[in-house]
């Protein structure tokens, strides 16, 4: 089984602070799927905004992740169960799960592994989403600064499983019922420099670049940002996502 990556653990109160939070309606869409789901497995949960939301519908929400100190800052409700554990690996009960979720984080897995442990606990016909969300979108002045900082800054710092992010989860192996009809959906939001600074701080790529190198890239950006970024301006920001949706 291919080994386990806890590359989010140093930065998890950044992670849960900064990262970009789902619109409604993404939700409204997975609900609109089936009549009633009781049970839910959020996997790669992180700091439990997902697992959250699906807590508003089913019954009880199965939460995983292998990095306890995201789990330590993960959203607390009652019917949310918090598990540390690999994706691959649970002790969730057989045939116990309508709904299974994964955001911005199935590129991390042992794909065959993985999806051996969605049929083990999946009840039939129950619903897989998974999605991601590539850069986001500024102004061209920004973009353009961001998309070099991401591309060329950190070119060799970012882990391999990165390029099915950029490739939009079209090249994941997907063994299920696609569902083909999806609406196009958009995280949009308005940042200030502060936001997006924080944002760039808990990428992974940025932690292996200090570790490496013994500084951050990120103060020599943000230089460049203020020069077209006016002061404590506000700005329109939107990150494009990318899902795959099937019944198991």
């Amino acid at each position: 089984m291919k080994k386990a990556k806890d590359i989010f653990s140093t930065q998890a109160d950044l992670y849960v602070k900064f990262r970009p939070v789902y619109p409604d309606a993404l939700y409204d869409f997975i609900f609109s799927l089936k009549p009633h789901f009781v049970n839910a497995w959020d996997c790669g949960t992180g700091n439990g905004q997902v697992a959250a939301k699906l807590a508003e519908h089913c019954h009880l929400v199965y939460a995983s992740d292998i990095s306890q100190k995201q789990l330590d800052n993960a959203i607390q409700k009652e019917n949310i169960h918090y598990l540390h554990a690999r994706a691959e690996a649970t002790n969730l009960p057989e045939s116990s799960i309508d709904l299974v979720t994964v955001a911005q984080a199935i590129h991390w897995f042992d794909f065959d592994a993985f999806y051996r442990e969605v049929y083990r606990i999946a009840r039939p016909e129950a619903i897989i989403a998974v999605w991601c969300y590539n850069l986001p979108q500024f102004t061209p002045e920004i973009d353009t600064i961001l998309y070099n900082f991401y591309n060329n800054t950190l070119d060799n710092y970012w882990d391999a499983e990165r390029n099915y992010i950029d490739d939009n989860y079209t090249t994941i192996p997907f063994p299920f019922k696609e569902i083909e009809e999806k609406p196009e959906l958009s995280i949009d939001a308005r940042w200030t420099l502060e936001q997006l600074i924080g944002y760039l701080n808990s990428w992974s790529a940025v932690q292996h670049y200090i570790e490496k190198n013994g500084q951050s890239p990120v103060p020599e950006v943000t230089h460049q940002f203020k020069e077209v970024w006016s002061e404590n301006a506000t700005l329109d920001v939107t990150f494009s996502i990318a899902m795959r949706v099937g019944t198991i």
